[in-house]
């Protein structure tokens, strides 16, 4: 394991510790108040600096995460609200969305409102608010490397209707700043079902500021109703309360192997002293060969979305309309793979 700059045995860390929680691993708690209250969350400790907090009844999403105490992603004015709030028509969706480091839209359907051969579908899918079933959190020992791992059931169906089953594991490893995650969607049903896709990251203050590089993969660029340029893509203003939210697509030119993004941050916190921050998000082209890109920079929300997926976000109809809609056969399942990993520049945050 390496932690704290130098590489340790199993048994030099646990001579040096009364349990293995001391310096990080999972722990399992509920909240206690107001529209979060009864909601689950696994908070991740990784002893390196990041924390996160996967939420089992919210579809193992990722809400806070933070870097050595300060947050790396955007949280709504919802919260952790309880999926029992969830308004599931029109854009009611965007009441208990939580923000946080993600939130997963699907898994028939994400973007906007539409109208379906399974009845009209909400903004984004149920996805997000859909309990977690099947749930575990543990660690285990691989030779001298603490390997933590969350995982989960979430089941979308419906009689008469879709009938999908994501199994997600997120993993990682004690002393490693970075986790992995692992989706199999499989259509569990007798008919074909439409399967649209889309991984909501989202990044906010102090990651993101004027200072903020961000660096996209090779792909053509547009934006949505717009002519946006690859300056308005890359570069970030301060909070506005005038501000409107925009949205850029990203076609990868390359569809194989893992597709990466990345954001830069000269100046994050690090306690009394700044770090050159890297937040490197990589996924399966090949499943996901598109990143929808949303920019808010408005006052409250104050958010960078970068979000690999399958789809666009205009809805069920455009997609089928423009011929891209993904559909699984009976018994057919599709991997999505993810990974972030946290890069620091040390020589900045060392005494």
């Amino acid at each position: 394991m390496r932690l704290y700059g130098k590489d340790w045995t199993r048994r030099e860390i646990e001579a040096r510790v009364g349990r293995m929680s001391q310096i990080g691993g999972v722990r399992r708690m509920t909240l206690s108040e107001g529209k979060e209250a009864g909601v689950e969350l696994v908070r991740v400790t990784t002893g390196a600096g990041l924390t996160l907090d996967i939420v089992p009844s919210k579809g193992l999403d990722i809400s806070r995460a933070e870097l050595w105490g300060a947050p790396l992603s955007w949280q709504s004015a919802a919260g952790d609200a309880h999926p029992s709030y969830y308004e599931a028509s029109g854009r009611g969706w965007l009441r208990t969305a939580s923000g946080g480091l993600l939130m997963t839209c699907g898994l028939t359907h994400a973007g906007s409102p539409s109208e379906t051969p399974d009845g009209p579908q909400g903004m984004h899918g149920r996805a997000h608010h859909t309990p977690a079933s099947q749930v575990s959190a543990r660690e285990e020992w691989a030779g001298d490397e603490l390997v933590w791992r969350v995982e989960g059931t979430i089941e979308e169906n419906a009689l008469f209707g879709a009938n999908l089953t994501l199994r997600r594991r997120v993993s990682g490893k004690l002393g490693d700043n970075s986790f992995r995650i692992e989706d199999r969607v499989e259509n569990v049903g007798f008919s074909p079902s439409p399967h649209m896709m889309l991984y909501h990251f989202n990044f906010g203050f102090p990651l993101l500021d004027e200072r903020t590089a961000l660096t996209l993969p090779p792909a053509i660029s547009s934006e949505l109703g717009g002519a946006g340029t690859e300056a308005d893509c890359v570069g970030w203003e301060r909070p506005d309360p005038s501000a409107a939210e925009r949205v850029f697509y990203h076609e990868l030119n390359d569809r194989e192997g893992m597709a990466e993004a990345c954001l830069r941050q000269p100046a994050f916190p690090a306690g009394p002293r700044a770090a050159d921050v890297s937040v490197r998000l990589r996924w399966s082209a090949d499943t996901l060969p598109r990143l929808v890109q949303w920019r808010m920079p408005g006052a409250g929300a104050h958010v960078l979305g970068l979000e690999p997926a399958n789809c666009r976000v205009e809805g069920y109809e455009a997609e089928v309309r423009e011929g891209r809609l993904v559909m699984l056969a009976p018994g057919e399942s599709v991997t999505h793979r993810l990974e972030l990993k946290i890069e620091a520049e040390r020589a900045m945050i060392e005494e």
